[in-house]
This record gives C-alpha cells, structure tokens and sequence, in this order.
C-alpha cells in the first residue's frame, strides 16, 4: 500500500449528492486498486449515503481534529470526520449556511495537506473535490466564486483556467465563472493566451505530444470578419499568433458552434472557450458521466466531478459516480506524472503578443 499515491476526496456540501458519489466510488474494487484514500468529511452522512445506495461502509473513521489524524492514511480508506456541533436536516436537501461552512473546511484542509512535503504523514498527491454549492458558501460568509478560485490564491498560482476531460472532447476556458454581459469587459490578450498555453503542457504531460488546439470566437460566426464584434481581430486572434510563435499548434478563432463538430471527430486535441456555457454544453452534451474538471496551472492536482450538488435528487441513492470515478482516475493519473513548469512559456508568449495582462486572484 505504501507505494500507492495518497488521494485526497473532499465530500462537497453534506446536503448534495457528493456523500452519494463518493461512497460509491469507492466501493468499487477497481478505484480501490489505484490509490490509499482520504476523505474529508462528515461520516455519519457518508453512513447514510452507504445505506441508502446499499454500498459497504469498509472504511476507518478518525475525529479531523486529533492527534490521530495527524499520523495520516495509516489505515485506509480513511475518513476525516468533521464533528463540528450543528445539525444536518436531511429531509430538506438545499444551500445551507451550515453546509457552506462544512464544505468549505473540507476543501481548505485538503488544501493544506496536497501542499504539505512529500515525507509528511498526511501529504496528499492530489486532491478530488466533491460538489460544492456556490450559495451556500455566501450564506455561511465566503464570496469565493468556486473551488477554482480557492485553489490558485491558497496555492499562489499566478496563471490557472478550468479545464474539462471527456472521452471525446477536452476544453479549457478562457474565463470562467463571470457573468455573461461581462464576459466582453475581462477578456484580454493574455487570458486568452493562457488556457491555450495551459492547456498545450496540461495535454503534453497526458502524453500527446503535439496538442492540436482549437480556439473559439466570441461573437457569433467567429465575428464574420468584424461585422459582429472585433474581439476576434483585437483579442483572440493575437492571442493565438503569440501561442504558434512559441510553437504551440493553435488555430482559430472558429466559430462555437461548429468546431466541438470537429473537436469530437477527433480533429483537435484540445479547445479553448471563451465563456463557460460555450465550453461546458458540449462537454456535458457528448460526455456527462465520464467528463471531468481539472484545474491546470495549480502546484498541486486537483480534479473534480463534471456536475454540482444536485440536490434535487440527493438523497434518493439515484446519482451516478461515473464522473467522480472518472476525477479519481485522472487525479492518480496526474499524480504519477513529475509536476509541470506551468510559466515555462508565459513570459516569451505574452512579450510576442504585446500584452502582460493576467490579473492575479484576489480575496473575494
């Protein structure tokens, strides 16, 4: 066992499916197989996720706060139980303020322990994240927009981008949780620049060793030759030129409604959207159980599920771990791979394209 890398899973809001998908993940024989696990949790939810979706409950429970748990995955899997006092009512599955306060300590702590030296008891080689609901974190106090965010300040990663992995399509996105009408206002140069260059060592370090890159427009028709906007001539397409001077093959801009055609066929290894929604419908259209989220440009791995809380079916043992089975696969995937020097080409690409710009998250 101690030569299987340590994974960490964090249950995500108690009140969602996370619990669920966890649980029976971890019942399979073949996830068990490919790494020690540590889950940080809550273990008499995790309990009734078990009962409910008839899954065993072979795993080791420990108080987060003792001393025990410094000593790290001893036994496994392991379950870090959070016991904070409050109750759960589960009868009435929804963002709580309780449920952001657990889920948000989850996640920080795991955070702490991936980035903690190799030799410490409790280092973790990558971090999984359960659903987390963006409402509850606000309810309990924390404007952070998602785990995404969270992740690069605590790891002070000074470029990221949110990438997704499906058997037929990989995306990257430019920007991520901003609304749409503001969408125009943050794109520059550089991030559009970086989900490219991210995205071509984040596909090097899978084993491709020359990523084709897609890259979308923004506008409709991919601007038609500035007749609908000009992000595509001021923003993206210098953007691109500066990722092929350093070499990287990235074409574009296309317009976003026909390139994920190409995209699936297996014509490009990679695509980079400009918006969430651009990327996200059809990563989940052509892959919903098996797509996963991978945060790239962090010191640390972390994936996660392709899907949120759910929570109107949590509860009901219906959910499908297929896409938290696919963000373990990935993560000791990751995991066994030597950690990329993601600012490797940022500096030479960006002094091509005329533009530094890439702003550094702040505490929200």
């Amino acid at each position: 066992m101690a030569a299987l890398p340590v994974i960490g899973i964090t249950m995500g809001d108690p009140l969602g499916i996370g619990p669920e998908v966890v649980v029976k993940a971890l019942a399979d024989p073949a996830i068990r197989k490919l790494a020690s696990y540590v889950v940080y949790g809550r273990n008499e939810v995790l309990l009734a996720a078990a009962e409910k979706a008839r899954v065993g409950t072979d795993w080791f429970r420990v108080d987060a706060g003792s001393e025990r748990a410094q000593r790290g995955s001893v036994l496994q899997p392991l379950v870090l139980d959070y016991m904070q006092e409050g109750l759960l009512d589960r009868t009435r599955p929804g963002p709580t303020r309780f449920g952001g306060l657990l889920s948000k300590g989850f996640v920080e702590d795991a955070i702490l322990d991936a980035q903690r030296p190799a030799a410490d008891p409790r280092h973790l080689a990558a971090v999984v994240t359960g659903p987390i609901s963006k409402e509850s974190w606000s309810l309990a106090g924390f404007k952070w927009p998602g785990h995404t965010e969270l992740f690069a300040f605590r790891t002070k990663a000074k470029r990221h981008a949110m990438m997704f992995s499906s058997p037929r399509l990989r995306v990257a996105l430019a920007t991520a949780h901003v609304p749409l009408m503001d969408v125009r206002n943050v794109l520059t140069i550089g991030k559009v620049y970086d989900p490219i260059d991210l995205g071509h060592q984040w596909c090097r370090r899978l084993g491709i060793e020359k990523p084709r890159i897609a890259v979308c427009g923004l506008n409709p028709h991919a601007g038609e030759n500035g007749m609908f906007g000009d992000e595509e001539s001021r923003i993206i397409r210098p953007a691109i030129d500066a990722a092929r001077r350093v070499g990287i093959d990235a074409h574009g801009p296309f317009p976003g409604d026909t390139v994920f055609i190409g995209a699936a066929a297996g014509d490009w290894d990679l695509v980079v959207a400009m918006y969430h929604d651009q990327g996200l419908i059809p990563v989940k259209l052509l892959g919903w159980d098996k797509a996963v989220n991978v945060t790239v440009g962090l010191p640390i791995v972390r994936t996660s599920p392709d899907h949120g809380t759910a929570f109107d079916i949590a509860g009901q043992g219906k959910a499908s771990e297929g896409s938290m089975k696919a963000a373990i696969e990935m993560a000791v995937r990751m995991a066994a791979h030597p950690a990329t020097d993601w600012s490797s080409t940022h500096a030479r690409g960006l002094a091509a394209a005329g533009d530094g710009t890439h702003d550094d998250e702040e505490t929200p």
